[in-house]
């Protein structure tokens, strides 16, 4: 299993912070500060974890899709496709 996708453990530090940003956000909710700050620091973490998200997507690109390419024309448009998909999920 492992064999066939490819590692995202160095980017468990970024999710870690991600974590602590969230947290952060609770604690501020709860302590009635301020709420452009609270929204600040939201934003902080949709960022972080957008760039997490580019970095999986792009791993995913040059390993799977690489992977593709060795095979028939269906196997590259399925992986190309499934991709597309995914994207048009997050308009």
């Amino acid at each position: 299993y492992k064999e066939m996708h490819p590692s995202h453990k160095d980017h468990l530090g970024k999710l870690n912070r991600v974590s602590g940003q969230v947290e952060a956000v609770k604690r501020m909710i709860d302590e009635g500060k301020y709420c452009v700050d609270i929204m600040t620091q939201i934003r902080a973490a949709r960022s972080a974890l957008k760039a997490v998200e580019l970095a999986v997507l792009e791993t995913h690109m040059k390993s799977c899709l690489d992977q593709a390419c060795c095979h028939s024309a269906d196997e590259q448009n399925k992986k190309i496709e499934e991709i597309v998909t995914l994207l048009k999920k997050y308009e």
